[in-house]
């Protein structure tokens, strides 16, 4: 593609991301999807340039005073660059700059005193929900490559990366994981493709393997959207067992086939309707902000309203009411959030605890070093676990397990 066709293209996917109603990942892949014939570096370059902007979307914007356009944004982005070689109005390529356009560039400057949400790219209201600032600015870095191994011996798998020219180390914590700081591409990768990797934050590993399986547990995975807990979980016990998969959206539980065939497993079967009450391991990945995952979806914090997050509060406390009842005497009730807000994550337990004196969480400590075999323990309780890019180098996600007596 010519220099200027990319711009266009840059400014046509920053058009559907700036209205604020779908993620941003899913308006790429569906853009590339319909125009397959964009290679493999332009891909990269457009993916790259529209997360940087969507990064600094608030400061741009604030340079811009508040003009927003996609072509405002491209053009402050890439001012540095001849804009009239790049806005020629040519064909596929973006028109012409008008003379208003002009001066708004013009007089655009980057480096102002910016305000506490403009420098940290995030509204003030969710700003407030920050006790360590620290965190926040974390979440705004970019996240590493992580992928899990299915199937296979971790060093096996690392070992046919490397064939394939493509370099992974240990994931620190995880035993099944493996760490690129590279953005890598995994689509033509012959090690994904023949499923003995699958792309997977380190901290959901670690989760899946706190939930201490057994291959005579009676499992469900109950918010299980489209299976990743689900094959982790079955890829853990190397297909002995069942993993029963439910989820309120039946679009999502559909892609777990495909997935599965590609991993080999076999042992993840679809649920739904819940009615059984003797689950040893009810799991809970809840509906949530997201917030824990704003390295990797940054555009998700413009999505996400006061009302929104009340709302998914709601369903959070119904969802945990329903696994309690469901969950054996003995057996344990798993709460995992990929969020960092408290009243998401360790207000919801504390509130659930109150109304559920036969549950109490278990000692994470021990879990840790038992279903681990790690002496670190990074954390600095042993009542919930909250991973975070700050403490544990890895996505924001909150985990409790809790026993029935």
């Amino acid at each position: 593609m010519k220099e200027a066709s990319r711009i266009e293209a840059i400014i046509e996917v920053l058009d559907d991301i700036l209205k604020d109603h779908l993620p941003a990942d899913i308006i790429l892949d569906k853009y590339f999807k319909n125009r397959r014939y964009i290679g493999s570096k332009d891909r990269r370059f457009i993916a790259d340039s529209v997360w940087d902007i969507i990064r600094k979307r608030m400061k741009l914007t604030s340079a811009l005073s508040g003009n927003i356009s996609a072509r405002l944004l491209a053009g402050l982005y890439f001012y540095d660059n001849d804009l009239d070689l790049l806005f020629n109005g040519e064909e596929y390529a973006p028109q012409i700059l008008s003379k208003e356009e002009k001066n708004i560039l013009k007089k655009a400057s980057l480096f102002s005193d910016y305000s506490q949400e403009v420098f940290y790219e995030t509204p003030q209201w969710l700003i407030n929900k920050f006790d360590d600032l620290r965190l926040l600015e974390a979440l705004n870095s970019k996240a590493t490559i992580d992928v899990r191994v299915n199937l296979t011996d971790r060093s096996n798998a690392k070992e046919r990366l490397k064939k394939e020219g493509l370099f992974f180390c240990n994931t620190p914590y995880s035993p099944i994981g493996l760490r690129s700081e590279d953005r890598i591409n995994l689509n033509n990768c012959m090690t994904y493709l023949d499923g003995e990797i699958e792309v997977m934050d380190e901290a959901s590993q670690l989760i899946s393997l706190l939930c201490n399986v057994k291959s005579h547990h009676k499992i469900i995975d109950y918010c299980a959207g489209a299976g990743g807990k689900s094959l982790a979980l079955a890829s853990i016990l190397r297909n002995d067992g069942i993993i029963w998969a439910h989820d309120i959206s039946q679009e999502r539980l559909n892609r777990i086939k495909k997935r599965a065939e590609r991993l080999d497993i076999t042992s993840v079967k679809i649920i739904n309707k819940v009615t059984d009450c003797d689950y040893n391991r009810f799991i809970i990945d809840a509906p949530c902000s997201g917030s824990g995952t704003w390295r990797r979806s940054p555009d998700a914090k413009y999505r996400l309203t006061k009302e929104k997050l009340e709302k998914i509060c709601k369903t959070q406390a119904e969802i945990l009411d329903f696994g309690a009842q469901h969950t054996k005497q003995g057996g344990l009730l798993i709460y995992i959030t990929c969020s960092v807000f408290r009243e998401e994550n360790e207000r919801q337990i504390e509130d659930f605890l109150n109304k559920h004196p036969d549950f109490t969480p278990i000692n994470h400590n021990e879990l840790w070093k038992n279903a681990l075999d790690i002496n670190v323990y990074p954390f600095s309780s042993g009542k919930y676990l909250n991973f975070s890019p700050l403490t544990t180098k890895t996505d924001g996600f909150f985990f409790c397990a809790l026993k029935k007596k």
